[in-house]
């Protein structure tokens, strides 16, 4: 792949902004050219532009689409700390890992095949979409009658979100100029972390209630229907292929690709959330699930290799950056960073839910060390990275720290003090805020100025798809390990299989509403013996992240800084 000189910084005229996920699209920005000496000391041509939208209807269409980027981030964490709760509403403990799987999984199976058609389809017309999308999700979750509508219902809203998210980045991507985009950018990183923030919180304190968990995702109704006015009648409209009619924007799209990458994440969460679960490691289903998945992981490799029904132009993933070696390893990276991220954000409240019997509320309290910590350190390399170029110490840094955090972790057992948690947890924020988001504004620096948006898209894969994947197999290992750790704990008390299941979900299983103060202490050893071995893939991606780096080039980048999601 040809890629930029390190000192080149890429400033993409607006006719190819760094967030639209098409380099085709066009801009109704006004433009002027002005001449500005680059790097080099040469002169060079910049683009200018002129914001069409100004005043008071800029200011309500900026807090109206920062909305929905905060509804997003407070989806991805707000079912953390009501797990216990929908058990206990719902049943069916072996399908817990679905519901926080469930909403990265369908933003990551339609987070390329979405990316694509923004740069086709009319930009209003597929956002509001992705809105109702979301929200028909969410309602979804919010009325489940069973444990099978939950998991649906998030996969749902997780598939809206991502569109949500990305028409966010679309929006500002063709409505601001080049000197202010990177201060709106930042902003959509900020009120997304925001967002993730409240998630626990929110979805505690409605867990605790009498609201209920279901109000967690109805919350997201109430906000969209406050904001939906401004959405419909202020929103600026904007079609980047207004030639083209729809039939050939929908023809030219690499449906092969589409359909096979959505089947490769769907078969592979299926295989290990039923795996050992529901089905034993040896079963047929299992075997089956597992080979489905190398079957379409391998017929979508070739897909976009040979460009299966589709074209060069037109393939679904950016193949050709995987002969870059700077961005297969802000890939890695970003996945490790992402994957220590959201265990702990869903491993640390289910500790003191268990060790010290808090309620939903009290634990996510009780998380708010390690996401402020994220979301700082997050926040301090938006601000320098780009200001000061060196991009390797950051995942050195990154992965020391992920690492160090991790193995602190894996030696918790019941008797750990709070404080103690609070200090390794802040040892795992520091290391996976200080890279989290800086695979962006890289990639946006190292490819050219017309593969910038192919270049978001393909760390948003990592960064998106990590989740599903960390996330999978820490729910298969707690929730196999913790069952066979009960069951060998508490073999002479005659708990049958569905109490000792429904005990790992919670503490209002029988095991510790009947079982007596000895049961209960045995229990709670046994479950946090099993959370020990989930840290060890933080451990993992720490050790990755140090390897990543050693291997990264020594090199600055003059980049402009670009959001995630």
């Amino acid at each position: 792949m040809s890629t930029l000189d390190p000192g080149f910084h890429s400033e993409t005229p607006s006719t190819a902004p760094s967030v639209v996920q098409n380099s085709h699209t066009t801009s109704t920005l006004n433009l002027h050219m002005d001449e500005k000496p680059s790097v080099t000391g040469t002169v060079e041509k910049r683009t200018t532009a002129i914001r069409p939208i100004h005043g008071w209807k800029w200011v309500v269409s900026c807090i109206s689409i920062y909305t929905t980027a905060l509804l997003y981030g407070l989806d991805t964490t707000i079912a953390a700390d009501v797990q216990p709760d929908i058990v206990k509403s719902l049943g069916q403990i072996e399908k817990l890992t679905w519901v926080g799987a469930g909403f990265p999984l369908g933003s990551v199976a339609i987070i390329l095949p979405l990316g694509y058609a923004y740069g086709l389809f009319e930009l209003k017309t597929l956002y509001i979409a992705s809105i109702i999308l979301f929200e028909a999700g969410s309602a979804l979750c919010g009325g489940a009658p069973t444990m099978d509508a939950l998991i649906v219902g998030r996969v749902i809203a997780g598939a809206g979100g991502a569109g949500m998210y990305l028409g966010v980045l679309n929006y500002l991507g063709v409505f601001t100029t080049l000197r202010e985009r990177n201060f709106y950018n930042s902003l959509v990183g900020l009120v997304w972390g925001l967002g993730c923030i409240l998630g626990p919180l929110v979805g505690g304190g409605f867990a605790v209630s009498s609201a209920t968990w279901r109000w967690s995702f109805y919350i997201n109704l109430v906000l969209a229907a406050v904001m939906a006015p401004f959405l419909i009648l202020y929103l600026p409209s904007h079609s980047p292929r207004p030639k083209e009619n729809v039939t050939s924007k929908l023809r030219n799209m690499d449906w092969v690709g589409i359909v096979l990458i959505a089947a490769v994440y769907t078969t592979y969460t299926m295989a290990l959330t039923f795996g050992g679960a529901q089905w034993a490691w040896d079963n047929y289903r299992f075997i089956v699930m597992i080979v489905f998945f190398g079957i379409s992981l391998i017929c979508f490799i070739m897909s976009q290799y040979f460009n299966i029904l589709t074209t060069k132009e037109y393939q679904l993933f950016p193949g050709h950056f995987l002969r870059s070696r700077t961005l297969i390893l802000i890939f890695i990276g970003t996945s490790a960073c992402s994957c220590t991220l959201f265990i702990g954000a869903y491993y640390i409240p289910l500790f003191f839910q268990f060790a010290r019997s808090d309620s939903a509320i009290m634990a996510a309290v009780r998380l708010l060390p390690f996401i402020c910590l994220s979301i700082t350190f997050i926040m301090l390399n938006g601000a320098f990275l780009p200001k000061f170029g060196y991009y390797m110490p950051w995942y050195l840094l990154a992965g020391v720290f992920m690492t160090a955090g991790g193995a602190c972790m894996y030696t918790i057992d019941s008797d750990t003090s709070p404080s103690r948690i609070y200090g390794y947890s802040i040892l795992l924020a520091i290391g996976c805020g200080a890279a989290n988001q800086s695979g962006y504004s890289i990639a946006a620096a190292k490819v050219k100025p017309e593969e910038i948006s192919a270049a978001i898209g393909f760390v948003n894969v990592a960064q998106i798809g990590s989740i599903v994947i960390s996330l999978t197999i820490a729910g298969t290992v707690f929730q196999n390990l913790a069952y066979e750790n009960l069951r060998s704990a508490l073999v002479e008390y005659g708990f049958t299989e569905s109490e000792l299941r429904s005990a790992v979900a919670g503490t209002q299983s029988a095991v510790f509403q009947r079982g007596t103060e000895e049961v209960k202490q045995l229990a709670v050893k046994a479950i946090i013996k099993s959370m020990d071995s989930v840290f060890i893939l933080t451990i993992a991606a720490g050790a990755v992240t140090v390897v990543a780096a050693a291997f990264m080039r020594r090199e600055k980048l003059f980049m402009q800084t670009v959001a995630g999601g």
